[in-house]
């Protein structure tokens, strides 16, 4: 999918690589890093049995990411929302010959990018998949990745621990993200994971029980 050579670049061992690795199991790996003065969370998600990866959010540091992009096997780059802070390494990283996609109500959010983003649609990543839920809200084109048969959830800034993204920029809307998450979030299994844009993880099971206190709060 990219004009780069993966081939040309060593890939590391799990044994050499930085202590970027947040889960895994025997088919996946799951890389983070934090960049950015919003401390941004940028996720790796990787194909062990094929080497392949997807990376979620060029927000910052692009040395960095492209970095992890050469040594990951990183194929394109998946943008969660148009918002500045999860996309100030958009230019570098396309310059480097990855591919970004984003969905149709956020593309014009971002200096460029290659491909749309739809809903309900699969995207492969060696042997896995990881499945699109379009979640407006925090903006108008706000998108979830939820790993096929794994317990991960790839939240953005739609959900995070203790509520939903914040709604007050253009293109927010509070009772938008509400029902984004109550109707396409809240019905996924109890157990799965929320790996989100910023901070730490969480899961359904915490979160879900809260739902009416943020609505009774308004944020």
């Amino acid at each position: 999918m990219a004009k780069h050579a993966v081939a040309l670049c060593r890939v590391w061992t799990m044994a050499e690589r930085p202590g970027t690795l947040h889960w895994s199991d025997s088919d996946v790996e799951v890389h983070k890093v934090v960049v950015g003065p919003y401390e941004n969370n940028v996720f790796v998600v990787r194909c062990r049995h094929t080497g392949e990866s997807v990376m979620l959010d060029a927000a910052n540091e692009h040395e960095l990411l492209l970095e992890l992009c050469q040594n990951l096997g990183v194929r394109t780059v998946l943008e969660t929302h148009g918002h500045w802070d999860h996309i100030q390494a958009v230019p570098e990283v396309r310059d480097a010959g990855y591919l970004v996609g984003v969905t149709a109500e956020d593309a014009a959010m971002l200096p460029s990018y290659d491909y749309l983003l739809e809903d309900d649609t699969m995207i492969d990543v060696g042997r896995l998949k990881l499945h699109t839920i379009t979640t407006p809200g925090h903006t108008r084109g706000s998108i979830c990745f939820k790993l096929v048969d794994k317990p991960l959830l790839f939240s953005g800034d739609t959900l995070f621990p203790g509520g939903p993204g914040a709604t007050a920029y253009e293109g927010g809307d509070f009772e938008t993200i509400i029902e984004s998450i109550d109707r396409r979030l809240f019905t996924l299994d109890v157990d799965t994971i929320v790996l989100p844009g910023h901070g730490d993880d969480t899961t359904i099971a915490t979160e879900r029980p809260q739902l009416q206190e943020w609505i009774d709060r308004g944020w």
